[in-house]
């Protein structure tokens, strides 16, 4: 899960804790750009995770709902979290401690945790839904190409690709270690990133075009009867969510940037490597920020060019096949296998994300509530380990237990959603408790954490408003 100073640009792994700064493990910054970007990759792994089933289900079916006039709220969703991202991804190269433990220094504590971390524990059985519904659309897909037990989309033909599916993740990702991850989602971001862009790109050329008025349309800031709720969850889901912001801190510690930064020692020196590795970090996230929002707005473009018109929603296990007409409405018959292959390796990518991210933080928890010595380097990896085996399978369970795709996708986003402002709380705790004042970045940049922060609570208490029935606009 480590690098060594050697191969820190590849990302081979070797013995040394990436948790545990030690003073011989520091490593200079890059000055260059270029070589700053040979030192990315934690942005990537969580661009793959992301983009999946927050964009390619949710974010769609919210174009196809609404057509463009959501897409501003698409730009904002993608946009408007990063700085609360880099924020607490500063914390963490700076103290060498990942959120879950920042989480815990948030008052008050209930037991041995803060409360942030009960709301986080509470969040994640909603995101098993999430995830189940992730393998459900990758299932979905499969099964559509190729049966194997009975008919497409029966449920013995599910239920086999859903086992398949889960099985393969847990032996991919049965080591645990970052290198593998980093190499699967550097993959898939440039696959799915090419394919989704490039559809978008020539809708014009097509008889679902778009022009500069339907653009117009979708920056008119509205949100029309019917679309609130998939719009929250919508929110929840596309762009940075909480879950993503709080495993970043654990690729960083990973990739290597605490380590290389070293231990606070109060020099000149290891101010200096600081701001070197912060810099990396916040290229790393703007890389991220920008795949992101490229393939957000390509989902969305594509759901309300040509989803909207013909008043197709996804739903249910037809998710896939309605999200198929996008291609084969545009391209031909032919371009179904084109779509499913694309489907696969978006969904698939989110699955691996998740199963490499959620084993470290429920392995991180456990260490905080004192069931395991999260510092000792074996006993963290084995339970890592085990995780890995025993969460797929519950999550590949609760989708045969619900199998609709769609709604299991939007459950996680809302619980996404809530847990997102708890977030913002322990972002700004965090940044004045353990945060020097040298590092806090320009006034421009506090200037858009401030308005990052009143977005992301407007819209949480208005999600809640929601809940309740309470109507806060005619």
């Amino acid at each position: 899960m480590a690098t060594t100073k050697a191969d820190s640009v590849t990302g081979v792994a070797e013995e040394a804790d990436p948790y545990r700064l030690d003073p011989k493990d520091v490593l200079e910054p890059p000055t260059t750009l270029a070589g700053r970007l040979r030192y990315l990759g934690p942005g990537l792994v969580l661009s793959a995770a992301i983009v999946g089933s927050g964009e390619l289900i949710a974010t769609t079916a919210l174009g196809a709902r609404a057509g463009f006039v959501l897409l501003w709220l698409v730009i904002i969703s993608a946009t408007v979290k990063v700085w609360i991202q880099a924020e607490l991804a500063r914390w963490t190269i700076l103290n060498g401690r990942t959120a879950l433990e920042g989480y815990r220094d948030v008052s008050p504590r209930i037991g041995p945790l803060g409360w942030i971390n009960w709301l986080w524990i509470g969040m994640d059985f909603a995101k098993m839904f999430q995830r189940g519904g992730i393998i459900g659309g990758t299932a979905a897909a499969c099964s559509i190409m190729w049966p194997i037990t009975g008919d497409a989309l029966s449920f013995a033909s599910l239920a086999t690709w859903t086992v398949i599916i889960t099985a393969s993740a847990v032996l991919l990702l049965r080591t645990g270690r970052y290198a593998t991850v980093e190499r699967a989602a550097v993959a898939s971001v440039i696959i799915f990133t090419t394919i989704t862009v490039g559809l978008a790109l020539s809708l014009p050329f097509t008889d679902f075009g778009y022009g500069p008025s339907d653009l117009g349309e979708g920056l008119s800031l509205t949100i029309p009867a019917g679309t609130l709720g998939i719009a929250l969850a919508m929110f929840g889901l596309t762009g940075v969510g909480a879950d993503e912001m709080t495993t970043y801190t654990y690729w960083c510690m990973e990739k290597g940037y605490a380590r290389w930064t070293g231990p606070d020692d109060g020099s000149e020196e290891r101010a200096g490597r600081a701001e070197g590795w912060l810099r990396v970090m916040r290229l790393d996230v703007t890389v991220s920020w920008f795949v992101c929002t490229l393939c957000t707005l390509a989902f969305y473009v594509i759901g309300a060019s040509v989803l909207h018109p013909q008043d197709l929603v996804p739903e249910g296990n037809e998710v896939i096949t309605t999200l198929s007409r996008m291609y084969t409405d545009t391209m031909g018959p032919w371009a179904k296998y084109v779509f499913l292959v694309g489907a696969i390796a978006v969904l698939y990518s989110t699955l691996i994300g998740s199963t490499a991210s959620v084993p470290r933080l429920w392995a991180n928890s456990l260490g905080l509530l004192g069931v395991i010595d999260w510092n000792d380097l074996r006993a963290r990896r084995r339970t890592i380990r085990l995780l890995t085996v025993i969460l797929p399978p519950l999550w590949a369970a609760s989708f045969l237990w619900v199998q609709s795709p769609v709604l299991m996708v939007q459950i996680g986003g809302i619980g996404g959603g809530i847990f997102l402002c708890a977030v913002v709380v322990a972002v700004w705790r965090l940044r004045t408790v353990g945060v020097d004042r040298r590092f806090r970045g320009n006034p421009w940049l506090t200037v858009a954490l401030v308005l990052s922060s009143a977005a992301i609570a407007f819209l949480g208490v208005y999600a809640v408003l929601d809940v309740f029935g309470i109507s806060v606009a005619e």
